[in-house]
């Protein structure tokens, strides 16, 4: 499926809700865009759907950060300084994908692509000719 969503940042509730619901029978999903283009933003308000309350933030230096709520895991990962599939590989990160009741968000994901051939939505976010105005494209593959 492929969905097509162009928001300013008083709609992202709105559009993480969408995503929210679309998630719901998928195990990855992928966010890519330039830097400051929101993804991290998106992962914020994505999360407050999921009921997570704590404070959210990329985990650009530990490379993941881990939510849980009510038997449900949310394992959120910036590989942006993660340069290699051997190397995302080596930290052990391959074992927190496709998770039984898990969720894997990737911001930066370019690198792994291989590994995510299934049950993933994988959406990027650019900017329009406005500025304040997002585009959000996604893709899902069962």
């Amino acid at each position: 499926m492929r969905g097509t969503i162009t928001s300013g940042h008083a709609e992202v509730t709105v559009v993480a809700g969408m995503l929210y619901e679309l998630l719901q029978h998928y195990s990855v999903f992928t966010l890519t865009g330039v830097l400051g283009a929101g993804k991290t933003t998106l992962v914020q308000e994505l999360l407050a759907h999921y009921g997570i309350q704590e404070p959210i933030v990329s985990p650009t230096f530990t490379y993941l950060q881990v939510y849980k709520k009510q038997g449900f895991t949310i394992y959120h990962f910036d590989l942006y300084r993660i340069k290699t599939l051997h190397e995302f590989q080596e930290a052990g990160f391959q074992e927190y994908l496709y998770q039984p009741h898990s969720l894997a968000i990737i911001e930066w994901p370019e690198i792994i692509m291989p590994l995510l051939d299934q049950r993933a939505c994988h959406a990027q976010i650019a900017y329009t000719h406005d500025q304040n105005q997002r585009t959000i494209t996604w893709d899902t593959i069962p």
